[in-house]
């Protein structure tokens, strides 16, 4: 009988340890859950332009880690197409789609808004990453052309793309990839410059405007990355050694150092942040 009683005893002890693990182990999961929805896209959808390479490529694969379905779109279809196949090999399959638009046609804006709402329903997230730079060079020697499409392209067609049925549903966030070059002058790349800060103040205007309805517009600034679009400035290694020893960091940055401020932006714990521009540039600036 003594032994049967130690037996229940060591057996209800240890029982008792099982669930203590067990308890323990479910506070854990609950705690990491709580610290992880702060950045939980789940359920949002995510329009990212110029997400075929560079900044916005590693923008929309963020998010697609955290949950967004995400819309991968600049002008080739090809390279859209990797990149969304990329995206559901990781995250599975229907995370990702592609739409191919063109920033200078409003026409193809509205059709990459019209086959994303098809395709996943309510828009959640803009960001405007796609811009163009067809110059470089002094601003007295630019020609009126391509002086026209870069303030188009980087400013006007970002104001065509804010998707209205956000400001209905009153519930959206809005990014546009400026630069710190809209933060001071440039004496090769100024239009491309005052095309950024022109960004940043849309930004500002927007968030007045559309407050109210709980639409949040903010700027993302990056410095110097290593993408294909700035390659001008870092592919010789002079031109990289002007700007690396000004900076904190006496480095240039990687495109995937812009996105975690990306997923910042578009989850619960950017809710309160709007009209702001967020400088991503290694202490360039400071």
């Amino acid at each position: 009988m003594d032994c049967f009683v130690a037996n229940c005893e060591v057996g209800y002890i240890r029982l008792r340890y099982k669930l203590l693990a067990m308890t323990t182990e479910n506070q854990k999961e609950q705690q990491r859950k709580r610290r992880m929805e702060l950045f939980d896209l789940t359920g949002k959808t995510a329009i990212i332009t110029g997400s075929s390479r560079g900044i916005g490529k590693a923008i929309a694969e963020r998010m697609a880690e955290h949950g967004a379905r995400v819309v991968i779109s600049s002008r080739k279809a090809a390279p859209c197409n990797g990149v969304a196949k990329e995206n559901n090999a990781r995250h599975g399959e229907g995370r990702a789609i592609a739409v191919p638009a063109n920033i200078s046609s409003k026409d193809e804006l509205q059709r990459l808004v019209d086959e994303t709402k098809a395709a996943f329903g309510d828009i959640h997230i803009l960001v405007c990453n796609a811009a163009a730079n067809p110059y470089y060079g002094p601003l007295a020697q630019i020609p009126d052309d391509a002086f026209r499409k870069i303030l188009e392209n980087n400013i006007v067609a970002n104001n065509w793309l804010v998707v209205p049925e956000m400001r209905a549903r009153k519930d959206g966030s809005v990014m546009i990839v400026s630069s710190i070059g809209g933060l001071r002058g440039s004496p090769v790349i100024g239009a491309y410059c005052i095309s950024k800060a022109a960004d940043m103040q849309l930004a500002r205007n927007l968030a007045v405007e559309y407050g109210a309805d709980n639409v949040r517009v903010n700027c993302i600034a990056p410095g110097l990355i290593k993408a294909d679009f700035a390659k001008a400035l870092w592919d010789d290694p002079e031109t990289l050694r002007r700007p690396t020893p000004g900076a904190a960091l006496k480095r240039i940055g990687d495109p995937d150092e812009t996105a975690g401020c990306a997923v910042f932006l578009a989850g619960r714990a950017g809710a309160f942040v709007t009209g702001q521009n967020f400088v991503v540039d290694g202490g360039a600036t400071i």
